[in-house]
């Protein structure tokens, strides 16, 4: 498995598990699938309500915990207590250390926010800090206000939602974009032009969507509740797609929104 840098020093593998949407019944077997599968990347959040599955998948999994990276987010409506938000998902993930911490999205409250976050970064229990679904304009405010720069923001990113801009200002500024929903969730996985590259390679769509963003620089969090696919979406790591591919793959960009759109957030 590839890994990235930080701006803080840390390394996180390129590819990590997405549990969005996986719910409670099947999010346990999901994360075992996934560690299995050679995954050692896990992204959940306190909103995803799988934070304590995500935690036994870890702990029966038999994989020590210094080889797993785990992310888990702020939700909106605990910015009155990040505090406690934090330690109620260090609790429920049953951990002694989260290794990155996220602003899940850019509410009115995020720089007081922030200032809470980097003095959990300042400990022992919280080794990285981020945001997600922060448009340049999110990050241009609070780096001003900041004293530590996010070392990611992770957002919906994948070729028919190429946000250029942010791509390049994030690199700009030494902070790494984290892609989520990077294979559309399905709805381009049949596009015709995806399926005419992926036949050039003998890869699937999916593997194609993941290794873009991948050449892209950046961090990649597909998701799947089935073993096949999970086994199937860390599998990219074996070829390369070619300049002109990419260059094709580039140009479906038609600013599709599979989430929620935060250009408006205040």
């Amino acid at each position: 498995m590839e890994a990235i840098k930080l701006n803080n020093g840390i390394e996180i593998p390129a590819l990590g598990f997405g549990t969005w949407k996986i719910g409670t019944k099947y999010a346990e077997q999901a994360v075992l699938d996934a560690l299995e599968a050679g995954y050692r990347h896990i992204d959940t959040a306190a909103i995803y309500g799988n934070e304590k599955e995500v935690g036994n998948a870890i702990k029966k999994s038999g994989v020590p915990r210094e080889e797993i990276f785990v992310t888990t987010k702020l939700w909106n409506g605990d910015h009155d207590n990040v505090e406690k938000a934090f330690e109620e998902s260090l609790k429920k993930l049953q951990l002694e250390y989260i290794d990155l911490y996220l602003i899940h999205f850019p509410v009115k409250e995020r720089n007081a926010s922030w200032k809470i976050l980097e003095q959990l970064n300042h400990g022992e229990v919280c080794k990285s800090i981020g945001v997600s679904n922060f448009t340049i304009r999110h990050l241009n405010e609070l780096l001003k206000f900041a004293s530590t720069a996010p070392v990611v923001d992770q957002v919906e990113f994948h070729p028919y939602l190429y946000q250029r801009e942010l791509l390049e200002f994030c690199k700009s500024k030494n902070i790494h974009v984290e892609a989520y929903s990077p294979l559309t969730h399905g709805e381009r996985i049949n596009d015709p032009k995806l399926i005419g590259i992926a036949d050039k390679y003998g890869k699937s769509s999916a593997q194609i969507l993941i290794r873009w963003s991948v050449q892209h620089g950046m961090i990649v969090l597909p998701k799947s509740a089935h073993k096949e696919r999970i086994i199937e979406n860390i599998d990219v790591f074996d070829f390369d797609i070619r300049k002109e591919d990419m260059g094709a793959l580039d140009n479906f960009n038609e600013d599709l929104r599979t989430c929620w759109d935060p250009t408006n957030a205040p």
